[in-house]
């Protein structure tokens, strides 16, 4: 009968949590590699996509974040993967700029952006080398980048659902020095799924209460 209960408040739980529509992502350590890149390319360096397995699953695509490290196809690290509002990626609590490289990225994402310049733009946001190179200087990649740190500074957290960071743990790398940072995102289901599903949970919860009442 105890393990009956529990198995109720478990779905009450579970509904309470899919009906909350927060952006956080659990924070873990996963193991990271290096499986390849796109074609894009600017002034001299792969842009996104970067291809990552992680924990060997199927390579999943992200965008770089790190101008200043470098990595190669097949390398290997631990990383951290936490939300990117969680103010403990590789730059510390630079919050405004996590949201302008995020709101870049979903312009890329959408098409909106060229790959190219706005991976640069990213780039410019965490590297005075990547700000000071050429191509950043004549994509127009400094406009893309003051653009989105005036949006950043407005646009409700909402805004960063379904992104997260991959952040190196240094020392963890089988090639080099510390590996890079690398920003990913993964679609979050819209809030009416969200309500039926936990009103499904509350649903199940109410028949398996009354089947324990009857017994």
């Amino acid at each position: 009968m105890r393990r009956l209960r529990f198995a109720v408040n478990s779905l009450v739980f579970l509904a309470a949590m899919a009906l909350c529509t927060g952006t956080a992502v659990a924070n873990s350590t996963v193991n990271v590699k290096l499986t390849g890149t796109g074609s894009n390319n600017a002034g001299g360096v792969y842009t996104y996509p970067y291809y990552l397995s992680i924990n060997g699953g199927a390579p999943i695509a992200v965008i770089c974040d790190t101008y200043d490290n470098e990595v190669v196809v097949g390398e290997t690290w631990k990383a951290y993967k936490t939300s990117l509002l969680s103010g403990l990626g590789m730059f510390g609590n630079e919050l405004t700029d996590y949201k302008a490289a995020g709101l870049i990225f979903k312009s890329i994402l959408s098409g909106s952006l060229s790959a190219n310049v706005g991976n640069y733009a990213i780039w410019g946001l965490f590297s005075s080398n990547a700000a000071n190179s050429s191509y950043f200087g004549s994509s127009g990649a400094a406009a893309i980048e003051t653009e989105y740190l005036a949006l950043a500074k407005t646009a409700p957290n909402s805004a960063f659902a379904g992104l997260f960071l991959y952040t190196p743990i240094p020392g963890t790398q089988s090639w080099g020095g510390t590996a890079q940072e690398y920003i990913g995102y993964s679609p979050v289901p819209e809030p009416g799924s969200l309500i039926l599903f936990g009103t499904g949970l509350i649903s199940l919860a109410g028949v398996v209460r009354r089947k324990i009442l009857k017994a």
